[in-house]
């Protein structure tokens, strides 16, 4: 998963798709997936509110986005 458009990156797309935060766990990125996780499930679970809603999907767009666009520093 050494550069963008990898078949690592694509399945960290992928795998953030369904659950936000999973495809930089797939990368090894503890601390991104943990933050993109826990702030998606609780503008999630506040849905009926709707801004926190918007919220949340803008930030599981980003995980998708974030987890497809990742260069590994080594």
């Amino acid at each position: 998963m050494s550069q963008q458009g990898s078949a690592g990156n694509v399945l960290a797309a992928v795998a953030s798709l369904f659950f936000p935060g999973l495809g930089q766990l797939l990368q090894g990125r503890i601390l991104a997936a943990l933050l993109f996780f826990c702030i998606t499930a609780v503008c999630y679970f506040f849905f009926v509110l709707v801004i926190p809603a918007i919220i949340g999907g803008l930030f599981h767009l980003w995980s998708i986005i974030d987890a497809a666009k990742f260069k590994s520093g080594s």
